[in-house]
């Protein structure tokens, strides 16, 4: 099992390595995600859970690392954060399963 707080602390520290490169790419995703949330409808913590789900639709580590910890640190139970990602697994097999259109639409469209 990897080490989830090492992997998160050397992260950060690489995205700070990157921040002092290319500095205004942070600052732009900094304005995205503090967007998202200045209508103040949702409360942080489903924020985090609307995150986790996310991340693991999109199978990036460092969002799971990162979102995890926030989640918990407001309040998310284990329960609620295996409800949202019950919710991501779901939505991830029904687009699948809406893309095998896709590939029968490819295989009639071959020269017969």
């Amino acid at each position: 099992m990897q080490d989830w707080n090492a992997y998160r602390d050397n992260l950060l520290g690489r995205v700070g390595d990157f921040a002092k490169l290319s500095p205004d790419v942070l600052r732009g995703l900094h304005t995205i995600e503090s967007s998202a949330v200045k209508t103040g409808r949702l409360e942080p913590k489903i924020h985090e859970l609307i995150a986790l789900a996310v991340a693991i639709t999109t199978r990036c580590d460092g969002c799971i690392a990162v979102h995890a910890k926030k989640a918990v640190e407001l309040g998310a139970s284990q329960e609620e954060i295996a409800e949202a990602l019950g919710v991501a697994i779901s939505l991830n097999a029904g687009a699948a399963l809406t893309y095998t259109a896709r590939v029968f639409d490819t295989i009639a469209a071959l020269p017969k």
